[in-house]
């Protein structure tokens, strides 16, 4: 092979590698193909340069064209971006540009979202908006903040720790009363014991109480003031009113219901028949039976009549009208929350529509002093 054609082999193949490297540089600055361009404004742009990628949906799409510093110091600074012309369809007037980082410490780029489907389209030389870029300055100064915040708390666990262990120790060498509990099987027995005697001798006064309820000198105690099992008087009580409103509501009087202000004995219960019928004529979803006593004596002996009073115009409603008594509840008050009560007190019956949310709770049973 002559001189000459080894000078133009290697002068073609120099232009060969010169015209597929201007290729692949003009393709990645998209020289050849249709573009437009777009601007977004920014604050900072965090180390963004000339020449950096922009992405739409990760795929690289477009180069950030130059970076304009702005005319005023309030302004922003604006990034003009060269896009490829086939991003109009997914690049709405709502999309949103954001400088993000490669990795940790990789080179910045600017990501565009996709706009929403009934969004205008963008023309060229559009402004879109932006999101602020998060410097890594920012990143480091929380996560610093975070291994503080660790190594607190960590110092407050190994404090526990070594409190807990020094207990460990203690309760080990038998001091103070769990120490000597566990490491004396003697004293363990004598509690346990004491225990058992305790328990045993609560029952028996238990037991001793409820036959003094029952028995016929004390029985006539009770059925003078108009019922006879005091431990019956806050089965079907709730502790307070709800705060839906109500249906319907009906107040008596409570001397002319009651035989005496001392006792919860019926003395007229017709008085009550309008409340029963409507209760038994309409579908409800609570009822309760709320009376209150005057403002004189001990109110704790206030509270046992009105409960006491509240059960029995339970149980005569009840018995005397057809309704679904699990949703007829008691709550019988220790003072008069009505001025014009009186020495009788009041009782009230007040209903609540059907789909009530509230789910009454009970109250403690009291027993008799």
């Amino acid at each position: 092979m002559s001189r000459a054609v080894r000078l133009g082999v290697f002068i073609f193949g120099t232009l060969v590698i010169l015209a597929a490297g201007i290729f692949l540089i003009g393709n990645k600055r998209f020289i050849f193909t249709s573009t437009y361009r777009l601007q977004a404004g920014f604050k900072n742009v965090a180390g963004l340069n000339n020449g950096a990628q922009v992405r739409v949906g990760g795929i690289h799409k477009g180069t950030v064209k130059q970076i304009d510093l702005p005319n005023l110091s309030s302004g922003e600074m604006t990034v003009v971006m060269e896009m490829e012309s086939s991003t109009r369809d997914v690049i709405k007037q709502d999309s949103l540009a954001a400088i993000q980082t490669e990795g940790l410490l990789g080179n910045k780029y600017v990501e565009i979202s996709f706009g929403s489907g009934d969004a205008p389209k963008v023309v060229d030389g559009a402004n879109i908006g932006s999101l602020p870029p998060q410097d890594i300055s920012d990143v480091i100064k929380k996560t610093n903040e975070i291994l503080d915040t660790t190594k607190l708390a960590m110092g407050g666990m190994q404090e526990s720790m070594d409190n807990l262990k020094a207990i460990s120790s203690k309760i080990n060498q038998g001091e103070g009363t769990i120490g000597a509990l566990v490491n004396d099987r003697k004293m363990y027995d004598q509690l346990n014991a004491a225990t058992t005697q305790a328990k045993e001798g609560a029952a028996a006064f238990q037991e001793n109480m409820d036959a003094l309820k029952h028995n016929w000198l004390l029985r006539g105690f009770f059925n003078k003031r108009g019922y006879d099992d005091s431990s019956k008087l806050t089965e079907d009580a709730i502790s307070n009113l709800p705060q839906s409103p109500y249906l319907k509501k009906f107040v008596f009087d409570g001397n002319k219901i009651f035989d005496k202000p001392d006792n919860a004995k019926l003395k007229s219960e017709k008085t009550l028949t309008e409340a029963g019928r409507f209760l038994e004529g309409n579908r409800f979803g609570l009822a309760i039976v709320v009376v209150s006593n005057g403002l004189k004596g001990d109110t704790d002996e206030a509270q046992l009549l009105t409960q006491a009073r509240a059960m029995v115009v339970r149980d005569y409603l009840v018995k005397n009208f057809k309704m679904d008594d699990t949703l007829l509840k008691t709550i019988g008050l220790k003072k008069s929350g009505q001025k014009d009560a009186g020495d009788g007190g009041s009782v009230e019956v007040i209903i609540y529509p059907v789909g009530l949310s509230m789910k009454p709770t009970k109250t403690a049973r009291s027993s008799v002093r």
